[in-house]
């Protein structure tokens, strides 16, 4: 079993900044992709931003020059820096991560349970 835990939720004020953390655990080969994604209430999950095992990143308009992702892949950790927050990006973050358990076996997506950030405006 795979486990993704994210942490560094919580509430700010408006041109604020936070920075969550996603750490993975389990039985774990190796992870391709990992990623942050949001669901702001009323709204589908959308995609915030994504970095590759090359650290090729991908980022959402909405986000671009102000969201940093990175990734610490000894830990199979992912960080996603947030400044300058603005009320719309209240919202759960998710992480997902691509995971091969095994070499035999294709990279299978994983979630984590998600983080609440809340931006006062």
């Amino acid at each position: 079993q795979v486990q993704l835990v994210e942490s560094g939720g919580g509430l700010v004020q408006a041109g604020g900044s936070l920075r969550l953390s996603c750490a993975a655990s389990g039985s774990i080969f190796s992870i391709n992709a990992m990623g942050w994604y949001r669901q702001a209430p009323g709204k589908q999950r959308e995609l915030v931003a994504s970095i590759t095992s090359g650290v090729k990143t991908n980022y959402a308009d909405s986000v671009k020059g102000r969201f940093t992702i990175s990734r610490a892949n000894a830990k199979n950790t992912v960080y996603l820096q947030m400044n300058s927050l603005k009320s719309e990006d209240t919202a759960v973050y998710y992480c997902n991560a691509e995971v091969r358990v095994t070499p035999a076996i294709r990279g299978m997506d994983y979630w984590g349970l998600g983080t609440l950030v809340t931006v006062s405006s």
